[in-house]
C-alpha cells in the first residue's frame, strides 16, 4: 500500500527517517526474535546431558542456525500464513521450524523438542527482551550519543559567550551560552549512565514460573540452571528466577521511565532553543528551497525544534503508559500486556524521529552575537545583585532595599549604575571591583565550571 495511505505517520510521512527500526521493532522483527529463541532453546536441549539426545553434527547446527540467521520476509510471510490456520502466533513459529527441518532425518525425528516445555510467554518475553537490547545497543545508544556529542561541542564553542539569563522570563543574572548547553549535556549524560546499566531480563520457566511440566518429564535435569544458561549465555540477557507465567516487565518500566526522562530533558532543551530563536539570540541557517511560511516569505521557522518537541511528547505519552501498565497482571497472567507491548516500536519510532529533528535543528543554529550583546548593554540593572551583595558585606544597611528602589521595574544605564557605585561608602578595593563590572563580565564561574 502506498505510504500516503498508512494510518501511522511513522509508516507514512516519516518512514524514511525511522527506517533503521524496520527490522527490529516491526512484526517482522518480533517474529525473527521468536525464531531465534526457539532455535537457541532447541540447540541447548541437544547440548545438555540428561535428555539423551544425540549430539548435533556441524551440518545440523548449521541447518538450525540458518533458519534464524537467514530469516527474511519470505520466511516471515510463511509464518503469518501458518498463523491464519493456528490463530496463534507463537505456535505458528514452532510449525514453521518443523517445516524447515523436515529434510534432515535426525532433526525431523526430534521435532517435538521444538518449543519443549515452553509456554508462549517463555518465547515472547525473551523475544521482546532481545528486541529491547537491540533497540538500546544498535539505535538509542548511537542516536543519543550523537546528540550528547553535539551538546558538548556547542558548550565548548560558546563557552565564553556571555548571555543574559531569563528567570521567570525576565532579565536575570548573566551566564554564558556554553554553560547553558553544558547544563543539558550533563543532565543527559547522567541519564545515559543509568540507561547504560539498565538490566534486560528474561525467563524460561513454564506456565506459571515453577518448571511444573519440566520436572515431570525430566526430574533429574537442573532446570533452573538450564534456564539461566539459556537466558544469560545463549541470549546475553539477565536471568529472572522468580516470575509467574510472564516476566513481570519491571525492567521494561525502568527502560521506558529512563527513556522518558531523557526525552523530557530534550523537550526542555527544544523549548528553550525555540525561545532563544524568538529572542533572536540564534539564527537558523537557510536551506535552499525550504519555505518557512506559506504567506510570509521572510520567515525561517524553528520547525525542527517544534517537530522534536511534539514527537518527544508522543513518545513519552506511550512510554509512560507502558511503564504503568506492563508491571500489572491479574493473578498469574492476563493478556493485556500482549497488545500493549506491540507499541514498543511506536515509542522508539517517535523518539528516534525527535532526536533526528533536534540534531538537525542544532546543526542549523548560528549565534547572533549582535542581539545577545544588545540585550546585555540594555540591561545594566543586572548589576543590582552584585552591588547590593557587596554593600551587605561591607555593613551598609538596607542594601537590598536601596537597589530595589534604584532598579525595580526601571531601565537604568551604565552612567546611572556608576553614579550609584561612586556614591557608596565602600572600601576602595570593593568600589573599584564594582566599577569594573559590566553585564558582559558578570558571569561568575560560568566559563570555568567545565
Amino acid at each position: 500500500m502506498d505510504k500516503v495511505m498508512n494510518i501511522s505517520p511513522l509508516d507514512g510521512r516519516y518512514s524514511d527517517k525511522v527506517s533503521i527500526l524496520n527490522e527490529i521493532v516491526s512484526e517482522f522483527g518480533l517474529v525473527k526474535y521468536r525464531v531465534r529463541v526457539e532455535i537457541e532453546w532447541l540447540k541447548l536441549l541437544f547440548e545438555t546431558k540428561g535428555f539423551d539426545l544425540p549430539p548435533l553434527s556441524n551440518e545440523e547446527i548449521t541447518i538450525l542456525d540458518n533458519i534464524s540467521n537467514n530469516f527474511d520476509i519470505t520466511a516471515c510471510n510463511r509464518i503469518k500464513a501458518i498463523e491464519k490456520t493456528t490463530n496463534h502466533d507463537v505456535k505458528a513459529v514452532e510449525y514453521y521450524i518443523k517445516e524447515q527441518i523436515v529434510a534432515n532425518q535426525k532433526l525431523h525425528s526430534y521435532r517435538e523438542f521444538i518449543h519443549f516445555a515452553c509456554t508462549s510467554e517463555d518465547i515472547n518475553n525473551l523475544s521482546y527482551a532481545l528486541m529491547l537490547k537491540d533497540i538500546k545497543d544498535k539505535v538509542l545508544d548511537i542516536e543519543l550519543a550523537k546528540l550528547s556529542s553535539k551538546l558538548l561541542s556547542l558548550a565548548n564553542e560558546y563557552k565564553a559567550i556571555s548571555l543574559m539569563s531569563r528567570t521567570h522570563g525576565q532579565s536575570a543574572t548573566p551566564t554564558t551560552v556554553g554553560k547553558e548547553f553544558y547544563n543539558v549535556y550533563y543532565r543527559i549524560e547522567r541519564q545515559l549512565k543509568q540507561f547504560k546499566n539498565q538490566e534486560i531480563l528474561g525467563k524460561i520457566n513454564g506456565a506459571v514460573g515453577n518448571y511444573n511440566a519440566h520436572i515431570v518429564s525430566y526430574p533429574d535435569v537442573d532446570w533452573q540452571n538450564l534456564a539461566k544458561i539459556m537466558v544469560e549465555q545463549k541470549l546475553g540477557l539477565t536471568f529472572n528466577p522468580f516470575t509467574t507465567q510472564i516476566e513481570p516487565h519491571d525492567y521494561v518500566a525502568e527502560f521506558m521511565q529512563n527513556l522518558s526522562r531523557i526525552n523530557t530533558i530534550l523537550i526542555d532543551l527544544a523549548r528553550d532553543i525555540w525561545g532563544y530563536i524568538a529572542y533572536n539570540y540564534f539564527k537558523q541557517k537557510v536551506v535552499a528551497g525550504e519555505v518557512g511560511s506559506s504567506t510570509m516569505p521572510h520567515k525561517v521557522n524553528p520547525i525542527d525544534f517544534e517537530n522534536s518537541e511534539g514527537n518527544l511528547g508522543l513518545a513519552n505519552a506511550i512510554a509512560l503508559h507502558l511503564a504503568e501498565k506492563l508491571p500489572i497482571s491479574r493473578f498469574q497472567r492476563d493478556l493485556t500486556d500482549s497488545t500493549v507491548q506491540r507499541n514498543i516500536g511506536v515509542v522508539i519510532g517517535y523518539s528516534v524521529l525527535a532526536y533526528s529533528s533536534l540534531l538537525k535543528g542544532l546543526n542549523k543554529l548560528e549565534l547572533n552575537q549582535v542581539a545577545i550583546t544588545n540585550d546585555l548593554n540594555q540591561n545594566w540593572e543586572l548589576l543590582a545583585e552584585p552591588i547590593q551583595t557587596v554593600m551587605r558585606k561591607c555593613g551598609i544597611p538596607d542594601a537590598y532595599e536601596k537597589l530595589k528602589d534604584l532598579t525595580r521595574g526601571k531601565k537604568i544605564d551604565e552612567v546611572r549604575v556608576r553614579e550609584f557605585i561612586l556614591g557608596l561608602d565602600l572600601p576602595e578595593a570593593d568600589k573599584n571591583g564594582l566599577l569594573q563590572l559590566t553585564p558582559h563580565n558578570y558571569i561568575g564561574l560560568a566559563d570555568k565550571l567545565f
